[in-house]
């Protein structure tokens, strides 16, 4: 996951992670308001949230694709280990993001 400043960088890196296969699926959400201690002070600022849906295969790859493309120099890129899911849906995911 990561946030941006703006739809558009939001947009742009959700839908090229899939055209690399680098995620099966992406989803953008916002804006949201965060709060936060940077450079010394609070802030506040509104931000787009992207998910990303990946395989442990590809994390790397996907989080050094994420930080590339991203607008700010150093932004917020989490993974959050999926515990379970369908078997269908998993086995979706790792077809979708396999490498070739």
């Amino acid at each position: 996951m990561t946030t941006t400043p703006d739809r558009e960088s939001a947009a742009r890196i959700a839908s090229s992670a899939v055209a690399l296969r680098l995620a099966a699926t992406t989803q953008v959400r916002g804006p949201v308001t965060s709060y936060f201690w940077h450079l010394g002070q609070t802030g506040e600022g509104e931000e787009w949230i992207v998910t990303f849906k990946t395989t442990g295969a590809r994390y790397d790859e996907l989080e050094a694709h994420i930080v590339a493309e991203h607008p700010w120099d150093k932004p917020e890129v989490t993974g959050i280990e999926l515990a379970r899911g369908s078997a269908d849906y998993l086995r979706w995911m790792e077809t979708t993001t396999a490498l070739k």
